[in-house]
């Protein structure tokens, strides 16, 4: 359906759905945040007729939705990359997928913890490579979830904020799940030196605001950095699982160990003692970060 054909000009929705309102369109948008740029790779990824996905691609990059880059003239390839306006579509892919973990798979209740779907699409990460995201910083800079000198410790947590703040939403602490956030947050403080010397830094990453976490960071003195994932780039990417809370998405606890590749080497969840996760992670990038280091 083209979105001419909608007879109800006056609709975002119906607009909206005359572009990527079959299930083939918007599961290509989630293979490009996820780091898929190419032909060969949206087909094998979701086995798509070639007619069907030159079509869908087609139309997507008409739409503005997807931009066309080449990467060779002799034959001719391009890669397929989101435009501001695709990625203006993450939000919407994570409210399905927490739409779909919580009434279709589950029964309903809210939760911040990992449900069965939630455990085999987190675990699912180890092996594979992170795409490549820049978030805002709580500092003000802009970080990557990799950093090619050092392993990273990239947590992801529900939110946490400092006393006195606009912060917590309503009957948070009654959501399962979102207790902890402080405690693992200082945990890595603590930890901060000693992951430092064994050639990792961390990395947290909530979907609060840079100032929240800014105002967070300063409370707790934090010596690393926090980002923002406000507009689900990260989340959508790794197809995290989220839950939503106060009008907003949350990120449920996983912590993933990312070498300087970009490879996750191990996928913590779910994450049940916060304070003692952060011990594991540093036994962990001794274990693993030391070979890794030597062979370089």
């Amino acid at each position: 359906m083209r979105r001419e054909d909608l007879t109800d000009s006056s609709c975002g929705i119906a607009q909206s759905l005359g572009i990527v309102g079959d299930w083939q369109s918007l599961l290509i948008v989630r293979e490009a945040a996820a780091g898929v740029t190419r032909f060969e790779g949206f087909a094998r990824e979701l086995g798509l007729s070639r007619r069907a996905l030159s079509e869908r691609l087609g139309a997507l990059v008409e739409h503005g939705v997807l931009e066309r880059v080449p990467y060779s003239e002799r034959p001719p390839r391009h890669d397929y990359r989101l435009t501001a306006s695709g990625e203006g579509l993450l939000p919407v892919l994570l409210a399905l997928q927490e739409w779909g973990t919580r009434f279709v798979m589950g029964d309903g209740t809210l939760s911040g913890t990992l449900g069965a779907g939630d455990l085999a699409r987190a675990r699912a990460l180890e092996g594979t490579r992170v795409p490549d995201v820049e978030l805002a910083a709580h500092d003000g800079s802009a970080v990557r979830l990799v950093d090619p000198d050092r392993w990273t410790a990239l947590f992801f947590f529900p939110g946490a904020y400092a006393p006195g703040t606009h912060g917590y939403p309503p009957r948070w602490g009654e959501v399962p799940g979102t207790a902890g956030c402080t405690l693992e947050c200082v945990s890595y403080g603590r930890r901060n030196g000693d992951l430092a010397a064994a050639g990792a830094r961390v990395l947290g990453v909530s979907t609060q605001h840079p100032e929240q976490l800014a105002a967070f960071a300063a409370h707790a003195e934090l010596p690393y950095l926090l980002a923002s994932d406000q507009d689900g780039l990260a989340a959508s990417a790794l197809r995290l699982p989220v839950f939503r809370a106060g009008g907003a998405d949350r990120l449920k606890r996983v912590t993933l160990l990312v070498d300087p590749t970009g490879t996750v080497r191990h996928v913590q969840a779910p994450v049940v003692d916060p304070a003692q996760s952060v011990d594991e992670v540093l036994v962990l990038v001794r274990e693993l970060g030391a070979p890794a280091r030597s062979e370089g």
